[in-house]
């Protein structure tokens, strides 16, 4: 029972990502091996944590609010979500199945909830039913929430390295470190340290505080999802320098050269590129595209402006 309790919310969540996904659905071998990588950060997050601990425990020998607070900030977030990022950069950032936007929250996701299953069995094995039913409404969609921001970002790096766009890129690739270490770190050093408090009022207001945390979190997490899904748009590198960016629905029909009729980017049978044709150059900025939107600056082909 206390099994199931611990991944039923990571079940959930998992399934509501990729629900989201409604364009390409990503493959299925993929994500399972996103979400056992994910498990894998469990160790080297205890690794960069011990350690963490050990230095912290040097220069400040005696227990504090403000001691637990940097701690989960400077040790315990970034020991965690650096994992999952090594983990999110290898597996997926040079996959070809990476050619849209919402693809990268769904993998993102799918790593840290890898972490946050095997972690969630460990709490909730330890503590028993009421840590599993507590941990079913915070952890687990904290790690969640953390990841959505990570892999918001992710993939706008991704589309600044594709067209060449240093400034953004590295812009970018800082905000999907940067970020979740935030959001993480907040959500560990309130509760954190208002239970180093050592007074039941600062504990009560943190406990207070944290759950407006958790509260403001996680609705900033949905409507990025909710958004980053309804303005899925494929990322498609093109023979020529052409690149295009547009809603398949814009996209129209064609046929591959192996016989099958496709919708989206790449053929659904034998996985061939869709053809470029139509080439045009934008007004604004010069660049080659296809299709309705210029794949450097976004705007409109003169007919759909």
């Amino acid at each position: 029972m206390l099994f199931s309790l611990a991944l039923i919310p990571v079940i959930v969540i998992l399934v509501f990502i990729y629900a989201k996904d409604k364009k390409e659905k990503e493959p299925k071998g993929l994500l399972i091996g996103l979400f056992f990588a994910g498990m894998a950060t469990v160790i080297t997050a205890l690794i960069g944590e011990i350690v963490g601990e050990l230095i912290f425990d040097a220069i400040m020998p005696y227990e504090s609010a403000l001691k637990s607070f940097l701690l989960a900030m400077l040790i315990v977030a970034p020991a965690e979500e650096l994992g999952k990022y090594m983990a999110l950069r290898l597996v997926t950032w040079k996959n070809k199945n990476f050619n849209y936007s919402y693809d990268a929250i769904v993998y993102a996701v799918f790593v840290s909830l890898g972490f946050a299953a095997l972690e969630n069995v460990g709490y909730v094995y330890q503590n028993g039913l009421s840590t599993a039913i507590i941990r079913m409404f915070t952890a687990v969609p904290g790690h969640a929430a953390d990841a959505v921001f990570m892999g918001y970002f992710y993939s706008r790096a991704k589309y600044a390295s594709l067209t060449n766009n240093k400034a953004e890129y590295s812009k970018n690739i800082r905000r999907t470190i940067l970020i979740p270490i935030l959001t993480h770190g907040i959500y560990d050093g309130i509760i954190f340290g208002g239970l180093s408090s050592g007074e039941d009022l600062a504990l009560i207001g943190a406990v207070l505080l944290w759950i407006v945390y958790v509260i403001v979190l996680f609705v900033f997490s949905i409507i990025t999802i909710v958004k980053a899904s309804k303005n899925d748009f494929c990322i498609a590198y093109y023979p020529q320098n052409v690149q295009a960016v547009y809603m398949p629905t814009f996209g129209g029909d064609w046929l591959c050269t192996c016989g099958m009729t496709n919708q989206l980017n790449y053929c659904g049978r034998c996985g061939q590129m869709r053809p470029v044709s139509n080439v045009w150059y934008c007004p604004r900025c010069g660049s080659a595209s296809a299709y309705n939107f210029c794949g450097c600056c976004g705007l409109p082909r003169a007919q759909y402006q």
